[in-house]
């Protein structure tokens, strides 16, 4: 095999996974695309080991998670990227090991933090139900 041999294989392999919506070992699916070993899932995309989650791509072992995108091992959490480790974010990026968060960038092992900002428990979730409410999202 030649660079050029391998390059258009390589090439063939890349444009037969883009085309090819298949969920592998997955159960209850819908509207999913390329998700594997998925269960209960709705419009979620390049999904591992993900249950009842909506509209998440590039994710894996998510559990009850909404529209979540590249994040791993997050539960009960919506709009978040790059999270890992996490549970009860909302609207967060780059978040590890954190709960209970709230439009939070880069934090690492935190809790009840809105906008990076610490709270108390009950302030916390007084704010944050006005927000929700107020932009329409969907409690975790």
């Amino acid at each position: 095999m030649d660079v050029k041999d391998f390059q258009r294989q390589l090439k063939q392999l890349e444009h037969e996974f883009e085309t090819n919506p298949v969920n592998n070992k997955s159960h209850n699916l819908v509207d999913c695309t390329r998700c594997a070993n998925c269960v209960f899932c709705t419009s979620c995309d390049r999904c591992y080991k993900c249950s009842y989650c909506t509209g998440c791509e590039n994710s894996t072992n998510l559990t009850h998670c909404t529209e979540c995108i590249s994040c791993h091992s997050v539960a009960n959490s919506v709009q978040c990227s790059n999270c890992t480790n996490s549970a009860f974010l909302v609207l967060c990026k780059d978040m590890t090991e954190c709960t209970y968060c709230f439009g939070c960038v880069g934090l690492s092992r935190k809790d009840f933090h809105i906008l990076n900002e610490k709270y108390s428990r009950s302030d916390y979730f007084k704010i944050t139900d006005t927000l929700m409410k107020a932009m329409r999202i969907k409690k975790p």
